[in-house]
């Protein structure tokens, strides 16, 4: 077991009570979390990344911690409407026709991307991922459930959720913050309302049009689930009626997850589904939310391509991961090509500090008097990259530390502080919680391939060989055009190394 789990505890802001709290399992060591995962009918951006690797480090750090987590990350694939409403054209339904494709293909086309854009973040994949098309009986129990709890409401082969009902005896609005007398009253002179009792109301169920493809048959009409009912249904089935985390994005807050709350308490009168909700801010474009609807958004595959009018240039996966975790995952995160190209600069520096712990060995024999200061300055800088995880998940200060951190690596490495003046055990504890904090816990990554230093090696060689018959041209050459592809030789007194230009 790492040595810090005994001096730290994680600490979660819950949305739900405004507070950080200290996590405590309902049945440790197993925790249950379920994160909401895209609406297939697109391709991946730089949003959806922020989620996706939020969560991914929660998900480590949480194994990290000796935890046996269960992550659920589900798929949408039907009853999503446009502008997340009750009304409205089935977003996947609309790309079909669109590209004249079944719903189904898609669906499977743009799941297939996702995964993809996924894996090259280095994202680590759900322990579960559901497809709302593939829970159509769970979602049906749900409903009925409701119904008979006198929460909802049939009307023309369409189920309604009774908001005011669930009300009475409920605080709906308790996660957002929502007062729903302020809620009715600013829908109060809304048109169409149509069906619903209540404008506040919000479809479990819904009737098919005549035109509508995607529907499936149910005791009230052939149809579709409502977007919001498809969550509660599948984390029940796989967490249980009550779960440890539920995350997501901010902006499924209000009124996604509100209605995920109602519904779970509406079935089954005692839970709010999960006990500890987690939500990550959005990215920003000069102040602007990104996203679809807005139109100024960046696809995954454009950062890395570097083809879209607002980038300067491509940008690698490791780069874009590591631009996600220097901020809080609760605050906003504004794009820009000067971001990202810090971040570049950060990634290669973090990237660097695991080239110099390769090198590095403890010596045979140290010391007879390890430096004593010095062992406790470098275990207290060891034990502080784990605060800011432990605090809320603040990866902006872990990478802060790690870098306070690697200055003495570097160090340690250019002879400036002797590895012989450390304990065996402050030595190890140094590479160990640098090289596992980096790798398995931020899940960053060295993108060069072996080809790749089989070529630097070899370049090295010329460069050594250019230096030692004094041919100064061809060693600011070798310098010059290795500096372009972001790579610095460095001159040592034990010999040439390289590093990425930081």
């Amino acid at each position: 077991m790492p040595f810090y789990t005994m001096q730290h505890k994680l600490n979660l802001y819950n949305t739900l009570t405004r507070k950080r709290e200290l996590f405590e399992p309902m049945h440790a060591p197993f925790v249950g979390m379920y994160v909401c995962g895209p609406t297939v009918y697109g391709e991946p951006h730089l949003g959806h990344a922020r989620s996706a690797v939020t969560f991914d480090v929660l998900y480590r750090y949480l194994k990290y911690l000796g935890y046996k987590v269960r992550y659920v990350r589900n798929i949408t694939d039907v009853g999503h409407l446009e502008n997340d409403a009750d009304e409205g054209e089935d977003k996947i339904q609309k790309r079909a026709k669109l590209e004249h494709l079944e719903p189904m293909e898609v669906v499977q086309h743009y799941t297939n991307v996702y995964q993809k854009d996924m894996a090259t973040l280095n994202v680590m994949s759900p322990d579960i991922e559901p497809r709302a098309s593939g829970h159509i009986i769970e979602q049906i129990q749900m409903i009925q459930e409701i119904l008979e709890n006198g929460m909802a409401y049939e009307v023309n082969g369409s189920v309604y959720f009774d908001v005011p009902a669930y009300h009475k005896n409920n605080n709906y609005g308790k996660l957002s913050g929502r007062i729903i007398e302020d809620l009715l009253s600013n829908t109060r002179d809304t048109e169409g309302q149509g069906e619903k009792r209540s404008p506040l109301d919000f479809a479990l169920w819904k009737k098919a049009s005549p035109q509508h493809i995607m529907r499936w048959p149910s005791p009230w009409s052939d149809g579709f689930p409502g977007w919001h009912l498809e969550c509660s249904a599948m984390s029940r089935k796989y967490l249980g009626e009550t779960f440890d985390i539920h995350g997501g994005g901010l902006d499924l807050m209000f009124p996604h997850h509100e209605c995920e709350i109602a519904q779970s308490q509406a079935s089954h009168s005692h839970s709010d589904a999960a006990r500890y909700w987690v939500h990550n801010n959005m990215i920003t474009v000069n102040g602007q939310k990104m996203g679809k609807s807005l139109g100024n958004f960046i696809n995954l595959s454009e950062l890395f391509s570097g083809n879209h009018k607002m980038l300067e240039q491509a940008y690698s996966p490791m780069t874009i991961r590591f631009f996600i975790l220097q901020a809080h995952y609760r605050s906003t995160l504004d794009f820009s090509n000067e971001a990202l190209q810090a971040a570049q600069k950060g990634y290669r520096k973090l990237m660097n500090g695991l080239r110099v712990l390769e090198k590095m060995s403890y010596p045979e024999e140290g010391i007879s008097t390890p430096d004593e200061k010095l062992n406790e300055e470098l275990l207290k800088l060891t034990e502080d990259c784990f605060r800011g995880l432990n605090d809320d998940l603040n990866t902006a200060r872990t990478i802060a530390s790690l870098f306070n951190l690697l200055k003495k690596i570097n160090s340690l490495y250019l002879g400036q502080l002797q590895i012989g003046a450390l304990t065996r055990g402050t030595f190890d504890t140094i590479r160990t919680t640098y090289t596992e904090l980096v790798t398995d816990v931020l899940g960053l990554k060295e993108e060069p391939t072996a080809d790749m230093e089989e070529m630097l090696d070899l370049v090295l060689g010329f460069y050594k060989e250019a230096k030692e018959h004094k041919a100064y041209d061809k060693v600011d050459a070798i310098r010059a055009e290795l500096k372009k592809q972001g790579i610095v030789i460095k001159d040592l007194k034990t010999g040439i190394d390289w590093a990425y230009e930081e």
